[in-house]
């Protein structure tokens, strides 16, 4: 039988999940997502093992990189019987997702200093 070398996330990958996850991306889309950076094309078993995912985890990770449009799915049909192997790429590089990702939190930065302002306003209104 022949072994194949899979990919794992490195050190740098896992410190950039962390700093993913810190900003609200739950860290199973971070994982996948970093995972998928790194090849051309994966199975969702090769992203269980890279990124140590569970099968649900990295299902739910590749929804919603396809919902996103970051991802897409291909299926390849196997010899003889059985289901397809579905077969997952990135539609944008790593600096194309993070500068989307990027925009997202500054618009709830932004949000959120709207909604601060008219507290402040309201709390003066109510003092008075």
């Amino acid at each position: 039988m022949k072994r194949t070398k899979s990919l794992v996330l490195d050190e740098n990958e896992n410190k950039a999940v962390q700093l993913f996850s810190e900003l609200g991306m739950p860290k199973n889309l971070a994982k996948t997502l970093l995972y998928i950076s790194q090849v051309d094309e994966c199975r969702s078993a090769d992203v269980e093992q890279g990124a140590d995912l569970r099968q649900p985890e990295v299902s739910v990770a590749m929804q919603e990189l396809r919902r996103r449009g970051w991802a897409k799915k291909r299926d390849e049909k196997k010899k003889g019987k059985g289901r397809p192997v579905h077969l997952y790429k990135l539609t944008s590089d790593l600096p194309e997702i993070l500068k989307s990702f990027e925009k997202e939190k500054m618009k709830e930065v932004e949000d959120i200093k709207t909604d601060l302002d008219h507290l402040h306003k309201l709390i003066s209104s109510i003092e008075q």
